[in-house]
């Protein structure tokens, strides 16, 4: 008899494993994300205006203020994807769930938001760098040429950045699922994340569409749709997480 054998038998630690959807799963993604909000939309729009206010007041703070809701989006995220998962277990959410992410491998969820920032913020120095590079190279040349390298400066720091934001958004789009959930290390989480949407790239891409759209008319009657916007797709990103991870 093999002594070293200890019991119980603690579970395999979760490891990120994720699999391939077909690309048409992100609709519904989208219905279920519809579901979880009509299900109890007092709380889902309640939570929503209360993090919209924190956000703002942060912000505010100059300088800081804005690195501080990027710090800490990971961690509302966290709450949000508790109250769907109460709502998929049949328990009522609370609004009080918004803060599970404070309470619950608060240390993780706030560096996968400093990873964030970090490529956020690098991406607009870069950005930065290119567009006063046309700029300068435009004043130096002259008028019609000038204007041809700053527009052309303008179009390539654009063109970057989407290329750029494209592997940091995806690293953090799973990213709070995977600490808040199975308490992995943000960078392995951030790592499984971005292996997950490279598998499903097409269902992700059009994903994006619809949230990209969706981001477009939530800000026009005063940024009021993201009452709506804000629980719908956090509903959507839960079903996506437990549709695309394995043993999630």
């Amino acid at each position: 008899m093999d002594d070293s054998t200890q019991f119980p038998v603690l579970p395999a630690s979760f490891k990120g494993e994720s699999r391939e959807v077909d690309p048409g799963a992100c609709f519904d993604w989208l219905r279920q994300g519809w579901l979880i909000f009509i299900a109890n939309p007092g709380v889902w729009i309640g939570s929503a205006v209360l993090m919209m206010v924190i956000a703002l007041a942060i912000s505010i703070v100059p300088l800081f203020g804005q690195v501080a809701v990027h710090l800490l989006l990971p961690v509302f995220a966290g709450g949000l994807l508790h109250m769907c998962q109460h709502q998929h277990e049949g328990r009522e959410a609370e609004i009080a769930d918004l803060f599970a992410g404070f309470r619950q491998h608060a240390g993780g969820l706030v560096m996968v938001g400093v990873l964030y920032a970090i490529g956020v913020f690098g991406i607009a120095f870069l950005a930065f760098l290119l567009v006063s590079g046309g700029v300068l190279g435009g004043v130096v040349t002259g008028r019609v040429a000038g204007v041809g390298i700053a527009l052309g400066g303008v179009m390539l720091a654009a063109l970057l950045v989407f290329i750029l934001s494209i592997p940091v958004i995806m690293a953090t789009w799973f990213a709070p699922a995977l600490v808040f959930f199975h308490g992995m290390q943000p960078l392995a989480a951030m790592k499984a994340s971005l292996e997950a949407g490279a598998k499903n790239w097409l269902a992700m891409v059009i994903f994006g569409v619809v949230l990209a759209v969706a981001l477009f008319f939530a800000t026009l009657p005063l940024g009021l749709g993201f009452l709506l916007l804000i629980p719908v797709f956090s509903g959507a990103v839960y079903v996506s997480y437990r549709d695309i991870f394995v043993e999630a």
